[in-house]
C-alpha cells in the first residue's frame, strides 16, 4: 500500500471515530433529555393530580346540586298544578253558589216587577179597557 492509501485510511478511521463519538455525545444527550421530560412530567402530574381531586369532586357537587334543582322545579311544579285546580275547583264553587240565587232572585224581582206592573196597569185602566172580544173581533178576516 502505498503512503497517500494510508493517510486516507487514517482519515476514514479518524472520521468514523469522530461520528461515533458524535452519535454516543447525541444518545446520552437524548438520554438525558428525555429524564428530564419524564421528570417534568412527574412534577406536573403531581401538581395536578390535587387539581383534578378538586374537579372530580366540584363535578360531583354540581351533578348533586343539578339533581336537588330538578326535583325542586318538579314540586314546584305540581304545587303550582294542584293550586291552579283548586283555585279553579274554588272559583267554579263560588260561581255555581252565587249565581243560582242571583238567577233565583231575579226571577223574584221580575215577578214583584210583574206583579206591580199589573196592578198599575189595572188602577189606571180598569175603567177604560175595552174587552178583549173586541179586539179580537177587528183582527178576524
Amino acid at each position: 500500500m502505498s503512503g497517500r492509501a494510508e493517510v486516507f485510511l487514517g482519515i476514514i478511521a479518524v472520521a468514523t471515530l469522530a461520528i461515533a463519538l458524535a452519535q454516543l455525545g447525541v444518545a446520552i444527550a437524548a438520554a438525558m433529555a428525555a429524564r428530564r421530560v419524564a421528570r417534568l412530567a412527574e412534577n406536573v402530574e403531581r401538581e395536578l393530580q390535587p387539581l383534578f381531586g378538586h374537579l372530580n369532586s366540584v363535578g360531583r357537587d354540581v351533578s348533586r346540586a343539578a339533581a336537588l334543582a330538578a326535583a325542586q322545579v318538579e314540586r314546584a311544579d305540581v304545587l303550582f298544578g294542584d293550586v291552579a285546580s283548586r283555585i279553579d275547583e274554588t272559583l267554579n264553587g263560588l260561581q255555581s253558589s252565587l249565581a243560582t240565587p242571583a238567577r233565583e232572585g231575579r226571577a223574584i224581582m221580575s215577578a214583584i216587577r210583574a206583579a206591580f206592573e199589573a196592578v198599575r196597569e189595572g188602577r189606571t185602566n180598569g175603567r177604560s179597557r175595552p174587552r178583549r172580544g173586541d179586539d179580537e173581533d177587528a183582527l178576524f178576516i
